[in-house]
């Protein structure tokens, strides 16, 4: 006979290694709050990486635009100087020509006479040609209209056969390089006789009226 001991219920057996049904209900919500925990923290770490790479992206577009200015503050600078450099050739130039211009003059003056021969003829074709080089170009003709900004009048006189004022006589030739004036021409000028106009005015109209009268007895 087997003697039972009072107060002590028999208690199944569990395997080795097995959870009782109440240790895996329990358990069961702290798996889960660990799963959500990375979850949120690779969140924040992906919004942190995006407002790094704002940050990144807005100083990259700042550094640029301020290449981009600096670029084209370099590009003004290098126009200016270069414009610089040209004025400055350009006086230099003009400087030259205009101490050299009593000699050129003195060379047209000795081609008028004839006196420009032997040696002396080859060294001033040289220089005229070395002018003409470096720019220099004349101008001046007798018979063109009479302008202040490019001609200076040294002689002044009335002449029937002028419509306006004109240069009748070039006393010295202008020089100029380029579109700037170092000497203007220095001309004489004949203005048209006081009167001339309103007299040749009256004689167009008589001779119009003369053509009337002729062409009327043709019609007749």
């Amino acid at each position: 006979m087997t003697e039972e001991t009072p107060g002590f219920e028999e208690k199944p057996d569990v395997p080795s290694g097995a959870t009782p049904d109440g240790a895996e209900s329990k358990a069961a919500p702290s798996s889960n709050a660990e799963g959500a925990a990375p979850a949120g923290d690779a969140a924040a770490q992906i919004a942190g990486l995006t407002a790094q790479l704002d940050q990144v992206r807005k100083a990259l577009e700042e550094r640029t635009a301020d290449l981009q200015r600096l670029q084209a503050e370099f590009q003004n600078y290098r126009r200016r100087v270069e414009r610089d450099r040209i004025t400055v050739k350009e006086i230099a130039v003009a400087n030259l020509l205009t101490e050299l211009l009593p000699v050129i003059d003195d060379i047209g003056r000795a081609r008028e006479h004839g006196e420009l021969v032997g040696g002396f003829k080859s060294v001033a074709e040289s220089l005229e040609t070395v002018a003409a080089k470096m720019g220099l170009q004349a101008f001046g003709k007798e018979g063109e209209p009479f302008d202040p900004t490019i001609h200076e009048a040294l002689m002044h006189s009335y002449a029937p056969d002028v419509t306006e004022t004109t240069c009748v006589a070039i006393l010295q030739p202008g020089y100029r390089i380029g579109e700037r004036t170092i000497r203007p021409a220095r001309v004489a000028v004949a203005e048209p006789q006081p009167g001339a106009q309103s007299v040749k005015a009256e004689e167009a109209t008589e001779a119009a009226g003369d053509d009337k009268e002729s062409g009327g007895p043709d019609e007749g």
